[in-house]
């Protein structure tokens, strides 16, 4: 067993308790691209990691009642038989070097919609409820069961997409989901939908036991890790990481040469230090703009002695959500 590809299977747990997504889209390029690993045998080595790491995450949500079950239910009943599909149609190419070359493709277009699916879904999470009661969410069974078809064929094909795809038509389809039940939903209807997948490579795929053993041996202490720092740790900051690293790899499996690789990687680090920098800025104005009449937000203003209390003195409390009167 590689104790080096073991290493990058906890790298990429690690990944996915901190963001809830991630797993395929990076481990499955790591195969191909640092220890050359055949694309279709990458493929089925990822989702059989994938199905052993997977309920842990979906333990933790269920526990915690953030799963919409109708929704899981309908997307299974699309994305379960399209995972078996997808293996058929890999099996139905053959494995000779041009439909190698075909899933590399493939995979790197992919990872290039799982990137802009996490763009989205930074963009979107700053909008909608964390917490609070949850909504009422009526099940549209025909839209929900297309999304899992079609999210079932890309994982049979590519392993990415269970997580970053999915969630992104789950956003614009139900807007009202809170954004734990969003996560919990995505990630337990991901569990049947990698197991079928990793069943169909296990079956007619190629699977080669000793890659995916070093990998699910390195993945599961990595997703633990992951979920016990995931309260403490950046989420914005390893998302946007992961962005980068999903379109420096999306570019070389296009077989573009390094310098525009890291060209492309480069832009994109740029991209992100450009919007931290404006929320920042953004933040501080709002600030300044709450204070502008003169009074500093969030400093005591004092009243008249002997207008309240027993020292004769109150204390107005300006803040952004409204002005607060009490003791000083």
């Amino acid at each position: 067993m590689n104790p080096v590809l073991a290493v990058a299977g906890f790298g990429v747990g690690v990944v996915v308790g901190l963001t809830g997504m991630g797993g395929g889209a990076l481990m499955t390029p790591i195969l191909v691209l640092l220890f050359g690993v055949p694309p279709v045998a990458a493929v089925s080595s990822d989702l059989v990691a994938s199905a052993v790491m997977k309920p842990f995450g979906g333990l933790v949500h269920a526990r915690r009642g953030t799963v919409n079950w109708p929704l899981v239910g309908w997307l299974c009943l699309g994305s379960v038989p399209s995972a078996f599909a997808g293996v058929a149609v890999l099996r139905l190419l053959g494995r000779d070097s041009s439909v190698q070359r075909w899933i590399q493709l493939a995979l790197a277009v992919a990872l290039v919609l799982a990137a802009a699916g996490l763009v989205l879904k930074m963009y979107t999470a700053r909008r909608r409820p964390a917490a609070g009661p949850a909504a009422v969410v009526r099940a549209r069974p025909v839209p929900t069961v297309l999304l899992g078809v079609a999210g079932g064929l890309v994982v049979g094909l590519t392993s990415v997409g269970s997580g970053s795809l999915i969630i992104v038509v789950l956003l614009a389809l139900y807007p009202q989901l809170r954004a734990n039940d969003l996560v919990g939903t995505d990630i337990v209807q991901a569990i049947p939908l990698v197991t079928a997948a990793a069943l169909g490579h296990t079956l007619f795929g190629d699977l080669h036991l000793d890659i995916a053993g070093a990998v699910v041996l390195g993945s599961v202490p990595g997703v633990l890790l992951g979920a016990r720092l995931s309260s403490r740790a950046p989420g914005g900051f390893i998302r946007a990481a992961l962005v980068v690293v999903l379109l420096a790899s999306s570019a070389k499996l296009f077989g573009l040469p390094t310098p525009a690789v890291g060209g492309l990687a480069g832009a994109a680090v740029l991209a992100a230090v450009a919007v931290a920098l404006r929320q920042r800025f953004a933040v501080r104005a709002a600030g300044r703009f709450a204070g502008r009449d003169g009074t500093a937000a969030g400093t005591a203003v004092p009243a008249p002695r002997g207008s309240h209390g027993p020292s004769g003195a109150a204390a107005v409390q300006a803040g952004g959500g409204g002005v607060r009167v009490g003791p000083a």
